[in-house]
């Protein structure tokens, strides 16, 4: 990335340093930085599990005063978890991987509580899991290279690490539009979805790194930040407003493409992203929306465990890692085929309690420490 190499890796970006994670102290800052540049710091079971036990050392360390999570190389902060091992799981029951989001879901929730401010550098790719390690944070900044979003529906999947929180909390139906479509988005509509709190100029970045080792958070990124670009999302508010505000796929799909206001252009383009995307997944992620509304960010977690041991279960998802990142072919077979075939009642099976493996988020606290994870 742009800001300041850490320790252990050239200036180059390129990683000098086996260790998928690493940890130091500048000062009275805590760095963390994700170690991954080729595969973008996609997170592994290794990382999220290592990430956890040190956040909450830190968190009951007078030592450290801030928290800093960054990622290694020019690409970005985090683009997800990696997908690539869940397929492989998959092949083999997908008990890895649930135990996996059980770890990852900790972190999400431990960051959104933590004690002490908690700066997450935003710049270049953050997907999925990316956002799950930032955006809960107290201090989210973002850059003009900033590319960020839930895009789970192009891989059969559905917003996970609190995003179904995030995205249900953001203005209008801005939240469901981003969610449905998987778009990419830049620095200022993530400011805008409540994904973000600052926008810092990526060259910026090392000064703000260098004053947050001796200065508050607050002063520091206070100094630093600067106005954000205009929102594309908000000027579209009108248009995804009256599309999207239908509780039902198919209706905003309709809507979608019946739109003649400003904006129809960008409507339609949405009808076509949403309906590429696997049905099974749009369905229920437009579900698991209009629920988290309701939810805190712990029972939106545990609600997005849930959906995701189903999807292990269910075929969409192997088959949109398939087509995206294992055969590369882009040319997904979803079953079922389209948004009219998935009836109401396969989507409710999703939300159906696990029984003795739900997910309990009530022992996470960041005074004490979480047992060992595999």
């Amino acid at each position: 990335m742009t800001h300041s190499a850490p320790q252990g890796t050239a200036d180059t970006g390129v990683s000098v340093d086996s260790r998928e994670v690493l940890f130091e102290r500048r000062g009275r800052l805590g760095v963390i930085t994700l170690n991954r540049p080729r595969a973008v710091n996609a997170l592994t079971a290794g990382m999220v599990g290592q990430l956890l036990e040190q956040l909450t050392a830190w968190a009951d360390d007078d030592g450290v005063a801030t928290v800093l999570v960054q990622g290694a190389g020019d690409r970005g902060l985090c683009a997800g978890g990696d997908i690539v091992a869940i397929y492989r799981d998959m092949l083999e029951g997908g008990e890895r991987t649930a135990r996996f989001w059980a770890t990852e879901y900790r972190v999400n929730s431990l960051i959104a509580r933590y004690p002490k401010p908690y700066v997450a550098l935003m710049d270049g790719l953050v997907l999925g899991g990316g956002v799950g390690i930032s955006a809960h944070g107290s201090v989210r900044v973002v850059t003009e290279r900033t590319r960020t979003g839930m895009p789970e529906t192009t891989i059969g999947f559905a917003p996970d690490v609190g995003g179904t929180f995030l995205l249900s909390r953001a203005p209008g139906e801005t939240g469901t539009h981003a969610g449905l479509t998987g778009a990419h988005l830049d620095g200022a509509d993530a400011l805008y979805l409540g994904l973000a709190s600052h926008f810092v100029p990526s060259e910026k970045l090392p000064a703000l790194v260098a004053a947050l080792e001796h200065e508050t958070a607050e002063a520091a990124v206070g100094r630093y930040s600067t106005e954000a670009p205009p929102s594309a999302l908000q000027g579209q508010r009108e248009w995804i407003d009256a599309c999207y505000s239908a509780d039902d796929a198919g209706d905003i799909v309709r809507r979608l493409r019946g739109y003649e206001g400003v904006g129809s252009d960008e409507a339609a383009q949405a009808a076509d992203a949403i309906e590429a995307k696997s049905p099974t997944s749009v369905k229920v992620t437009l579900a698991a929306l209009r629920r988290a509304k309701g939810h805190t960010l712990d029972e939106a977690l545990a609600q997005e465990y849930r959906t995701g041991l189903r999807f292990l279960e269910a075929p969409d998802f192997r088959e949109g890692i398939r087509a995206q990142v294992v055969d590369k072919d882009r040319n997904p077979r979803w079953n079922p085929a389209t948004l009219a075939d998935v009836a109401p009642e396969q989507v409710e099976r999703f939300f159906e309690p696990l029984g003795s493996r739900e997910l309990d988020l009530r022992g996470v606290d960041p005074q004490l420490k979480e047992p060992d994870h595999d």
